[in-house]
């Protein structure tokens, strides 16, 4: 039997999810489905796992963005559906690198590309991000690389 792919580890979710009667996280596993196929039909693709990380991610950055708008405005019922469709999209991303292995891994690219200033910033971040995708906040991990190339 071959390995299974994240895409049909979230269908295989979906079907468990419709039998359990889960309605929420059924909900939020058609969202995910919708927007791998958005981008496998804009792009003419066929997503991979690393691909659909990307995309896992960016829904989870989306939802943080909309987090922040609905308490700024009170909505703490929206505030708390949001939370609950960040925690089903998680689910599907690798376990997330700890401070000290994000530190490590930056100090290993900027030497690896011989970055030295807040220049390289571009460079540094382009052969970190595929490393750390879905595995850590990229935004931090960008702040974190531009102080260190600062100092």
């Amino acid at each position: 039997m071959t390995a299974q792919t994240l895409k049909e580890k979230i269908q295989e979710d979906m079907k468990n999810a419709m039998r359990a009667g889960e309605k929420d996280k059924l909900a939020t596993i058609r969202l995910i489905l919708a927007a791998l196929k958005q981008r496998e039909v804009d792009e003419r693709i066929i997503l991979n796992d690393e691909q659909t990380l990307a995309v896992l991610d960016k829904m989870i950055k989306q939802r943080r963005e909309s987090i922040a708008q609905f308490e700024s405005a009170g909505r703490t019922d929206l505030v708390s559906k949001e939370n609950a469709e960040i925690d089903v999209i998680k689910a599907y991303l690798p376990p997330q690198l700890s401070v000290a292995d994000i530190e490590q891994m930056i100090d290993a690219v900027i030497k690896e590309t011989g970055a030295s200033s807040a220049r390289d910033m571009g460079k540094v971040m382009g052969v970190l991000k595929p490393r750390i995708q879905g595995r850590a906040d990229v935004g931090a991990v960008s702040n974190k690389v531009k102080e260190r190339l600062s100092s």
